[in-house]
Order: C-alpha cells, then structure tokens, then sequence
C-alpha cells in the first residue's frame, strides 16, 4: 500500500472525527446500534466516501429506517463543518446488518 500525502492524511483524520462523533451519537440513540465504519477511496474523494452504520438484528435495523435522512443530514453537516462539501448526501451514509462469520 503506498504512502498517503499530506492531503489524504488530514482527509482521513477528518473523516474519522466526523465518524466517531457519527457512531457516539448511533450508540446513544438508536437501538442494537454496533459499529460504525467507513470506506473511501483517496482519489475519487469525497464522492467515494461510504459512511456504514451497523446493526445487530434486521429488526433493529428496519426500526431506525424512517430515520436514515436525519443522519445522513448529519454526516453532510458535520463534513461540512470541515470543509468537506459532499454533493449528494444521500450517497455517502447507509445501514447496514452485521454478517455472520461462516
């Protein structure tokens, strides 16, 4: 794996503070919340980024449904605050279950 420059080092702190601060507030508000992680690519950036948020069960899952908008709302806002400007916010955050190791 190459190097990341500069850029794509502050890129990455940022993104993992938004992610943090994304998965602390999952915890406390919804329901079988279980982790929170995100996966993007450096070179096609911000348009790569995918923010997942995870659940335990599909019910768990399907209950925080009616409120994906509010955090993905949320995650284009605390980018924003960073100077991270994503054009279709609605791309960049899902739910997601937890896969079963077979």
């Amino acid at each position: 794996m190459k190097k990341l420059s500069k850029v794509q080092l502050k890129q990455q702190a940022a993104v993992m503070d938004v992610a943090t601060k994304i998965e602390e507030q999952a915890f406390n508000e919804l329901t079988g919340m279980e982790e929170c992680w995100f996966d993007m690519d450096y070179d096609a950036f911000p348009g790569s980024l995918l923010v997942r948020l995870q659940f335990k069960t599909e019910s768990d899952m399907q209950n925080a449904k009616p409120e994906l908008l509010i955090w993905q709302k949320r995650l284009s806002g605390l980018l924003l605050k960073k100077g991270i400007l994503l054009k279709d916010m609605r791309k960049h955050l899902v739910f997601t279950l937890a896969e079963d190791d077979e």
